[in-house]
């Protein structure tokens, strides 16, 4: 019997040649699919983890849109860019005409714009497209006019004023200042609202050919409105009722130009002046990598922190939030400032160490476990398997020492039998050979237990 048993033992022996497929087996304790499986939707993993490691980048090139050439968007643009490009990112700084030609690049996805100035005003449709990176100064609405003085905006009826091109927040904001005294375009029989830009508008104001010109700085240059103030028959408006326009236009603010502050020594005022204001914020598109958030911040606390004439020394920027909603990210660094790899190691740098630590540590936490839980369910599975086996071993022991029946009891004695044949069909790998030989002798010392028992 024991003759048969080694020759049924040595006919179902599988001989592995040492091979790739051996040495997985052997690495893994697995089978050979199960181990190219695993490490097939390992590879899987990881591949997918480089794709969005390279894709999750940040730009290196980025396009502001900013004002006309020479304006105080245009500067502050300008800026921005020589401080991006001490971190190796280029930036395209675009004219414009003004906040709301900013606005509409940035929502036209053809545009290809990343970042735009814009100063507060009527609600933006697709708002929800869009995130700011918080608010950088306070911009005047000044409202220059020739003539005797000008106590209120609705004495402006029936004169020509020129309220800024089309796409500029300058219109916009004058349309609706305009609007609430009764003026607006069409509707008012001989007042001429006109459209023209910051320089033509200065010099239609020189030549008298208008009578009042709506000035801000998203579009004018501090040339052109320290050149108005200087003109002895050009006034700038004082807004007797700044509280009350506040009131019906939630995006202006009141602002307080004292005596003096332009120029002392020629009394530029030559009066304290009231003057209504937006707030000039910076937007952007809401897919803005995350690390150029904290770029663009950083140069706005750089730029925008020293006091000026409509600000105190750390009143911008601020993450203040009006008819956009602001950036996580920058709500984030107003917070907490810059992260602790941005702190201490070039941008760079920082940001190949921060996408490693978000994309592969996850990544290795995951497949780590769950490489090394696949053989230990495999054992788990072989252990079950043998020990059922081992259990119906005990079994049958029991009942053929308690069965008084001779047919019986031989019936039993070919589950033996049966038991034995089920082990040569099964497949063990070698880490089992221990338990799996071992039980295989336990059913021989069982059987030879039972041989010397009488019948």
């Amino acid at each position: 019997m024991n003759t048969e048993r080694l020759r049924r033992t040595a006919a179902s022996a599988v001989t592995y040649p040492f091979s790739l497929r051996t040495a997985i087996m052997e690495l893994f304790d697995i089978g050979p699919w199960v181990a190219f499986s695993a490490l097939a939707v390992t590879a899987a993993v990881f591949i997918a983890a480089i794709v969005y490691f390279v894709r999750s980048a940040p730009p290196t090139t980025i396009t502001i849109s900013s004002g006309p050439d020479g304006s105080n968007y245009f500067k502050i643009a300008t800026k921005y860019a020589k401080i991006l490009e001490r971190n190796r990112v280029k930036v395209n700084v675009l004219t414009s005409k003004g906040s709301v030609e900013n606005l509409s690049r940035l929502l036209d996805p053809k545009a290809n714009v990343d970042v735009g100035l814009v100063g507060t005003g009527p609600a933006t449709p697709d708002a929800d497209k869009l995130v700011s990176l918080g608010s950088v100064s306070n911009q005047p609405v000044l409202v220059f006019y020739r003539g005797k003085s000008l106590t209120l905006l609705s004495e402006l009826k029936g004169k020509k004023v020129s309220v800024g091109p089309e796409g500029s927040g300058t219109r916009a904001i004058a349309l609706a200042i305009l609007a609430l005294n009764d003026i607006k375009p069409g509707e008012v029989e001989k007042t001429e609202l006109l459209d023209f830009d910051a320089d033509d508008a200065e010099a239609a104001l020189k030549a008298k050919r208008i009578d009042a010109a709506f000035v801000m700085g998203e579009s004018a240059t501090p040339q052109i409105m320290k050149s108005l103030l200087r003109a002895g028959d050009i006034h700038l408006y004082s807004f007797k009722q700044a509280n009350g326009y506040s009131r019906k236009l939630e995006y202006l603010h009141v602002l307080e130009l004292p005596e003096g502050t332009i120029n002392l020594g020629q009394n530029l005022p030559d009066r304290d002046v009231t003057l209504l204001g937006t707030t000039v914020e910076v937007i952007a598109d809401h897919d803005l990598h995350p690390a150029l958030v904290d770029l663009l911040v950083e140069a706005e606390t750089e730029v925008h922190s020293r006091p000026g004439l409509f600000q105190r020394r750390g009143d911008f920027p601020a993450p203040t939030e009006h008819t956009i909603k602001m950036s996580d990210e920058a709500v984030m660094y107003f917070k907490s400032g810059k992260g602790y790899l941005y702190r201490n190691f070039p941008f760079w740098l920082a940001s190949l160490l921060s996408r490693i630590l978000v994309v592969f540590v996850p990544v290795l936490l995951v497949t780590i476990p769950a490489l090394r839980s696949i053989p230990a369910f495999f054992r788990w599975i072989a252990r079950l398997r043998i020990r059922r086996r081992y259990r119906e071993l005990r079994i049958l022991e029991q009942r053929y020492l308690t069965e008084k029946d001779a047919e019986r009891r031989e019936s039993i004695r070919r589950e033996f039998d049966r038991i034995d044949e089920n082990l040569h069909r099964m497949k063990v790998r070698a880490s089992f050979a221990d338990q799996y030989y071992g039980l295989r002798e336990h059913i021989d010392y069982v059987r030879r237990v039972l041989d010397r028992r009488p019948v």
